[in-house]
C-alpha cells in the first residue's frame, strides 16, 4: 500500500491527509469529492475555499457552522445585499475568519453569481463546464496537483465575470471538493464510493 494511504483504527484506508482529526475523517469520507451541483452549495464551497487561502482546511471545518450562520447559510441573494453594517458584524465575529478582503470577496462573489443567473446561466453550469475527463487515481502525494490547466482556465473565467479570491490553486481545491475530479488516492476505501 502506498504511503499516501493510511489505515485508521477503524480499519478504513484513507488518503493521508484524513488520517488524524475526526473532522477531517468525516469530511473525507462523506463529503470531499462528492458531486455538488446546486448553486447554494457551490457558492458555499467557493466562499469557504477563498477563506481557507493561506490557512489549514481544518480551521475552516472547525468554523463552518459559524460561517453558515454569519452568511445566512450562504444564500446567494441575501449575501449579495450585505452592506457596511454586515461587514462590520462579520469583522467582529470571532467564530469566522475575520479578513476584510475575504469577506468583501464573498459579497462580491454573491453579486457575481446573481449576475450569472440574470444572464441565464448558473454557477453550476459555469463551474462544471471546466470539469476535466476522469483521470487514473493518484498513487502518491506527488500525483495530486495544486494547479491544472482546467483550474487555471476556471480562475480566469471567474475573474472575468467579477469573482474574487479565485486563483488557480483555489479553483483546483474547489474542483476536488465538489467532485469535478476524484483525487482520492489509489487504495483509499472511499475512492470507489465517490460517484463518477
Amino acid at each position: 500500500m502506498s504511503d499516501a494511504v493510511v489505515v485508521g483504527d477503524d480499519g478504513v484506508a484513507r488518503c493521508w491527509w484524513a488520517a488524524g482529526d475526526p473532522l477531517y475523517r468525516a469530511y473525507h469520507d462523506d463529503e470531499w469529492g462528492r458531486p455538488v451541483r446546486d448553486d447554494r452549495g457551490l457558492f458555499e464551497r467557493i466562499s469557504l475555499e477563498a477563506f481557507q487561502s493561506g490557512l489549514s482546511w481544518l480551521v475552516i471545518l472547525r468554523k463552518r457552522a459559524a460561517f453558515r450562520s454569519a452568511f445566512n447559510d450562504f444564500d446567494v441573494a441575501t449575501v449579495a445585499t450585505f452592506d457596511d453594517g454586515d461587514r462590520a458584524r462579520l469583522l467582529s465575529d470571532a467564530g469566522i475568519v475575520r479578513n476584510r478582503a475575504k469577506i468583501d470577496a464573498t459579497i462580491a462573489n454573491a453579486c457575481a453569481t446573481l449576475a450569472l443567473q440574470a444572464d441565464g446561466t448558473t454557477l453550476h453550469d459555469l463551474l462544471w463546464s471546466f470539469a476535466p475527463a476522469p483521470q487514473p487515481p493518484p498513487t502518491s502525494f506527488d500525483d495530486v496537483p495544486a494547479i491544472t490547466p482546467a483550474s487555471t482556465a476556471m480562475a480566469a473565467e471567474l475573474k472575468r465575470r467579477g469573482f474574487r479570491f479565485v486563483g488557480p490553486t483555489t479553483c483546483y481545491a474547489l474542483m476536488q471538493a465538489v467532485g469535478m475530479v476524484n483525487d482520492h488516492v489509489a487504495g483509499c476505501d472511499v475512492r470507489d464510493r465517490v460517484p463518477a
